[in-house]
């Protein structure tokens, strides 16, 4: 094992002299090639060019003396300590650290952050980071090859954005380019690079105090308490499918997260599509009736989340729609629910007026392969002033889960 390991933050200033002092006493060196370039670095020191961490670890791990790694920006913010540190290579690390690439981006912007979601973005995880640039204002995407700019802005389609895109911070070669996500597919981009991802609507402004601010991303405060809000939240009156404990009910099933991207399929007021997106997910809502759409839309500016509102009828409508993790069926029965099961999303719920229904929908899901629950909601309320009901619904909730795709 490596007598010593100390890993140095690279953000293009000159090293500091703990950074020089480590570096010449190193037997071993990994880094990118403009790290291992740096005239501080031995020419002694075998030198091992970073592309894996974890092959760089063992590497390490098993070297007789000492070792630097560097890494570009602060190494310990989605950077190589939590791998260096892991229990499978029993490394001990010294950090010196350098202001990460998201700060700097942010600065050469002349932006605060504190108010921004931070994503990496690569092959596995890239469809997660486009929704979470879907749902929220203010986004910075840590890039890799593969998953980069013209990426990001191919699958956000028609969801426009703005991109400051950051390359190569710290060195010669820094460029900061501003365009459209539209036009982002247009050009090469260098890496390293980081994407700061803006647009969408703006919510209330929440002010906790003269400091204004008490948490990093969105403030809680900003979204009003509860699942589900009261019918005079959305404007009135809502249709038989949109009850409260309802629309509970199915939230509860689906467990809408960041990074999710929800279908709401008749979406009628826009309630269960507005909830989802406070909690955090990228909502798609999907109407035939104009009225529908325009109220949603409303109701979701109101709120200041956003929503990709699409008019048109499902089934069809759906086919070119990207891919679900969760999804709501507000309308349709089972031709829908069919066409969204063959899309193989995680989690459907649907509902039904009768036991007939129920069970046609029932059947459609477990041939697609789902596991499916069925429980028959009935809610009563009451005037509590006189303690004398006013309102009854009952509604069947049906909701399917995947097995192959739980987690």
């Amino acid at each position: 094992m490596a007598d010593r390991v100390t890993v140095i933050g690279w953000d293009g200033s000159p090293l500091t002299a703990a950074a020089r002092s480590a570096l010449a006493a190193a037997t071993l060196v990994a880094g990118a090639p403009h790290h291992l370039a740096l005239p501080e670095v031995q020419e002694r020191a075998e030198r091992i060019r970073l592309g894996s961490v974890s092959l760089a670890a063992r590497r390490i791990a098993g070297h007789r003396g000492t070792a630097v790694v560097f890494a570009d920006g602060d190494p310990g913010f989605f950077g190589v300590v939590r791998t260096l540190r892991a229990p499978e290579f029993g490394l001990e690390v010294e950090v010196v650290p350098a202001v990460s690439s998201v700060a700097a981006a942010f600065a050469r912007a002349g932006m605060p952050w504190d108010d921004a979601q931070v994503v990496v973005a690569h092959r596995r995880t890239l469809r997660r980071a486009v929704n979470v640039c879907r749902a929220h204002t203010k986004v910075a995407v840590l890039t890799s090859p593969g998953a980069g700019p013209a990426e990001l802005g191919l699958l956000l389609g028609s969801v426009q954005r703005t991109f400051v895109i950051c390359e190569e911070l710290g060195n010669e070669r820094e460029q900061v380019t501003v365009l459209t996500s539209d036009k982002a597919a247009d050009r090469t981009w260098r890496d390293p690079n980081v994407v700061i991802v803006m647009g969408g609507p703006v919510g209330p402004v929440v002010t906790t105090g003269p400091a204004e601010g008490w948490i990093a991303g969105r403030d809680p405060a900003a979204v009003a308490r509860g699942w589900t809000l009261p019918a005079e939240a959305y404007g009135g009156e809502l249709g038989e499918g949109e009850t409260d404990l309802l629309r509970a009910a199915q939230l509860a099933r689906l467990g809408p997260r960041v990074g999710d991207l929800v279908w709401d399929i008749g979406c009628g007021s826009g309630a269960f599509a507005i909830e989802a997106a406070r909690a955090g997910a990228a909502v798609i809502a999907v109407d035939r009736d104009t009225q529908a759409c325009t109220r949603t839309d409303s109701a979701a500016r109101s709120f200041g989340v956003h929503l990709q509102i699409v008019q048109g009828d499902a089934p069809h409508i759906l086919e070119n729609l990207p891919e679900p993790d969760v999804v709501r069926v507000g309308g349709g029965g089972v031709a829908v629910v069919s066409a969204v099961a063959d899309r193989r999303p995680q989690r459907i719920v649907a509902h039904a007026s009768t036991r007939d229904e129920a069970e046609l929908v029932g059947r459609d899901l477990t041939e697609h392969g789902y596991h499916v629950e069925c429980a028959l909601l009935q809610s009563v309320e009451l005037d509590t002033r006189a303690w004398t009901e006013t309102e009854r619904s009952v509604a069947f909730l049906l909701s399917g889960l995947l097995p192959e795709r739980v987690s």
